[in-house]
């Protein structure tokens, strides 16, 4: 039987989902083509977006509609009820929040996400502290107003946002016990690395044009179609847009492609799990992604599990080779293996190997929980920073560009999302077995440098699934079992401990 109240909310969340899909293209634009004159007008666009989405997404008769389409739904499609679910749940988060608080977050975290740029270039901590102090008290004050509507803690109420159903008590012993795993692991995989023979690095230069084009025709080769998506520049590599018109960005380094190649790859798989989301849901909040844990596992299987596998670096070595030329040496695949499956404890997040990765996501986890409680204050941050990640590596950060100026998260009002990061690389790794259990000629694949296979597990296991399941109940399905960080133990212990 027709429910009127039903078509009428997926009518107001389409609606709601353009406006974001506006705000995102704004938000690339700002990150990769914008000139800087231009961050107060667009602080001022994003706004007013914002204010938009939220005031039709709190509209009493988006209330109404939700009372009248829950009532009257019995015996409905599971795809629909639970979209109406996650309408819900969104109607409840943004009734949560005063208009005016959104837009005076929108606008703060432009406004210090501009200043961050030019405070991280200069390694001055200081220029972006006043912008980064206001950032966080309007984040604590929409944590605060988050917390009772949920029945949430601040800051589990900031990581519900970004990976439905996921707590901080949850992280928390995960967390704890890589922590032990780390500390053991880590001095065993130098050990052993250092009885080995030191990797050959190519020598460049290696002209960016090539870089670009080359970087364009990996990520055709791991399976982006270009008519539905964008590669550009930006400061800080990343992936946005829509599920229709994709952009992913990188940066480039004449002397070193390494850094350009792995954020496309990275960024590629992000942008093929938007484009495999289910069509027929598309704007709505069951067509979209799972949570940024999910879409982190979706970049992570394709860059650390697939990429830097030896299948397919015995088909990547040969192409390096043809575009740059040089000594062949250098693009042996077990050289390339040994370069980009390195570990050593380094100060660059983004750079990190996937072993000392997880320790720089547990020192933002700690710190960033600290914030919101109010028992740290932004002037120490650095500091503590520094600390942090000393007990966590055995280093300290020569300056604030390489410690808390490094990621654009927080300055840009991004709480609660760190988590994510691995999360998703150890799900990639569940996610990884399950597949090549159901996919025996995955690896050979990937040794013709072909990410069909794979791809395909993924389109209709994870893709296709959108958001109807959450973040455990879609790892269930997948592999038959909620996250069991033991696999991605087992992944490091197999590619850097025999």
């Amino acid at each position: 039987m027709p429910n009127a109240a039903y078509d009428r909310l997926t009518d107001r969340f389409a609606r709601i989902a353009t406006i974001g899909e506006c705000a995102s293209m704004l938000g690339w634009d700002a990150a990769a083509m914008m000139p800087s004159g231009g961050a107060k007008a667009r602080g001022d666009q994003l706004a007013v977006l914002a204010g938009l989405s939220h005031a039709q997404l709190t509209d009493a008769a988006t209330g109404d509609d939700l009372i009248a389409a829950e009532t009257t739904r019995g015996g409905a499609d599971p795809w629909q009820t639970a979209n109406l679910a996650l309408m819900r749940q969104a109607y409840t988060r943004a009734t949560a929040l005063p208009g005016d608080l959104v837009e005076a977050q929108a606008r703060a975290n432009a406004a210090c996400e501009k200043v961050w740029r030019d405070a991280r270039q200069a390694s001055d901590f200081k220029q972006v502290a006043p912008f980064l102090t206001e950032v966080l008290r309007l984040t604590r004050e929409a944590a605060t107003a988050l917390a009772p509507a949920l029945g949430l803690a601040p800051y589990d109420a900031l990581m519900d946002g970004n990976q439905r159903g996921v707590r901080s008590a949850d992280v928390a012993p995960i967390f704890a016990a890589y922590e032990a795993f780390l500390a053991t692991a880590l001095p065993q995989a130098e050990a052993l690395q250092a009885r080995r023979p030191a990797p050959m690095r190519p020598q460049g230069p290696f002209p960016i044009a090539r870089q670009e084009d080359l970087c364009r025709r990996l990520s055709e080769r791991l399976g982006l179609d270009f008519d539905h998506a964008r590669l550009d520049r930006s400061a800080h590599p990343f992936s946005g847009g829509t599920q229709t018109d994709v952009r992913i960005t990188t940066r480039y380094i004449e002397q070193d492609f390494t850094q350009a190649v792995l954020a496309v790859v990275h960024e590629t798989g992000h942008a093929l799990y938007e484009r495999g989301l289910p069509p027929a849901y598309a704007r709505q909040p069951v067509g979209e992604p799972a949570g940024m844990g999910v879409h982190e596992s979706q970049s992570l299987i394709v860059e650390m599990q697939a990429y830097r596998s030896d299948a397919f670096l015995s088909w990547l070595g040969p192409e390096l080779a043809a575009t740059f030329g040089g000594a062949p040496e250098p693009y042996a695949p077990d050289n390339l293996g040994r370069l980009w499956r390195r570990v050593e404890r380094s100060f660059i997040r983004v750079d990190a190997d996937e072993m000392t990765y997880p320790a720089h996501v547990i020192l933002r986890f700690r710190l960033e929980q600290a914030l919101i409680a109010g028992d740290l204050v932004v002037a120490d941050l650095p500091g503590a920073w520094n600390d942090g990640l000393q007990a966590l590596l055995g280093i300290v950060p020569p300056d604030d560009a390489r410690g808390c100026l490094q990621d654009i998260h927080w300055y840009d009002g991004a709480f609660g999302y760190f988590p994510s990061y691995t999360l998703g690389a150890m799900a990639a790794a569940q996610l990884m077995n399950a597949a090549r259990r159901a996919v025996p000629t995955l690896d050979d694949g990937l040794a013709r440098g072909d990410l069909s296979p794979l791809l395909g597990w993924l389109r209709t296991n994870v893709h296709a699934q959108g958001s109807r399941l959450g973040f455990n109940d879609l790892l269930r399905a997948a592999t038959g079992k909620p996250l069991d960080p033991a696999d991605f133990q087992a992944h490091l212990t197999a590619r850097y401990l025999v």
